[in-house]
């Protein structure tokens, strides 16, 4: 998968982590960093950063470096962190609650403004207002809703994205144990912890594999 402009997922997937580092650097009153110092930090060479950066412009100065600051706007409008974006949250289990007890998500912009599950429960002092699962569509027709969170069992994952993609969401973030197919062109990234925990174990068992 790339991008028109002929991106590779592989750059797409670094540059949130290069805003993460930036953001690390800034907090601690850097003003600029070199990208050999960003190689130091991030695990990855100094080629390898600039080539990625320089997919999208050429930000830093022989010599000079980054300006740490003015490289975290940029990257924040490539990204697309720059702006504020409305969610939904559809299943309220261990991982739904998670995600929404998670607050940096709002101070990112990432706001989720409704929960779905199948009892609605009233709001209390931790614990948001939870509204029937029977109810998402039409909640959909009567609000802007730009990412749809799914994190209910796998056997109802395939209708609630259904739901969602009728319901003219930009994307999708999936937690459920199962691939999803969207439709409409909405946006679809999965979460699989499943995955990501067999790849900690086949490393710990092939260590001479970690070489990266």
């Amino acid at each position: 998968m790339a991008k028109d402009n002929g991106v590779s997922l592989s750059v797409i997937k670094r540059l949130p982590k290069y805003y993460r580092y930036l953001e690390s650097i800034n907090d601690r009153g850097i003003v600029r960093v070199s990208s050999k110092e960003l190689s130091e930090i991030t695990g990855l060479t100094a080629s390898q950063i600039r080539q990625d950066l320089n997919h999208y412009g050429c930000f830093g100065q022989q010599g000079y470096g980054y300006n740490v600051r003015e490289l975290m706007d940029e990257l924040s409008k490539i990204i697309g962190v720059d702006k504020e974006y409305k969610m939904v949250l559809v299943g309220f289990g261990n991982i739904g609650h998670a995600l929404f007890q998670y607050k940096s998500f709002k101070d990112l912009g990432y706001h989720i403004d409704a929960v779905f599950d199948l009892e609605a429960k009233d709001a209390t002092e931790n614990d948001p207002e939870v509204i029937s699962i029977d109810k998402l569509a039409a909640y959909l027709k009567e609000n802007k809703v730009d990412i749809g969170i799914i994190s209910t069992p796998k056997d109802a994952s395939q209708e609630v994205c259904d739901i969602l993609c009728d319901g003219d969401v930009s994307g999708i973030w999936n937690f459920s144990p199962v691939d999803i197919k969207t439709k409409n062109d909405v946006v679809l990234e999965n979460v699989h912890l499943d995955e990501s925990l067999f790849t900690l174990t086949y490393f710990i068992n092939s260590p001479e594999d970690f070489n990266f």
